[in-house]
């Protein structure tokens, strides 16, 4: 079995994004936002990924599978899913510098996975959400 990593993975449909920062950088409140969108929860706080015939895909461990940390109010139940295809990575921990950024990858696992820096982005969630629903203009 793959070690988790530290991150979150929220899904609309098969389409997930795997959310990464340092603790504290707000990966479960970005999960918490997509949620209240209309996401499912795969993972929070650790993900299981695992490639297969090229593709990522994302799963929770079985003790925290459905929980989600809403910090300063609550450990949540959360509409979930049991897996997801990964499709993106959102890094918290960089800034965006970009107006409209350069369509940037970033291979994990040997499969390469659109990239965003998500750190100080606004409307971040309500971007992620309509890239996940309906994919980006190339």
């Amino acid at each position: 079995m793959n070690a988790p990593l530290h991150a979150s993975c929220v899904a609309f449909g098969d389409r997930g994004a795997l959310i990464t920062g340092p603790s504290g950088a707000g990966k479960s409140a970005l999960a918490l936002q997509l949620l209240s969108r209309g996401g499912r929860l795969v993972a929070d706080d650790r993900v299981i990924v695992t490639p297969d015939q090229g593709r990522l895909l994302a799963r929770s461990p079985a003790p925290i599978a459905g929980l989600l940390e809403a910090r300063k109010f609550a450990i949540l139940n959360a509409p979930t899913q049991d897996n997801a295809q990964i499709v993106c990575l959102v890094d918290l921990a960089q800034s965006e510098t970009d107006r409209l950024p350069p369509l940037r990858k970033i291979t994990q696992s040997g499969v390469e996975l659109d990239l965003f820096f998500g750190k100080d982005t606004p409307n971040l969630a309500d971007a992620l959400t309509l890239y996940l629903r309906y994919g980006r203009h190339v």
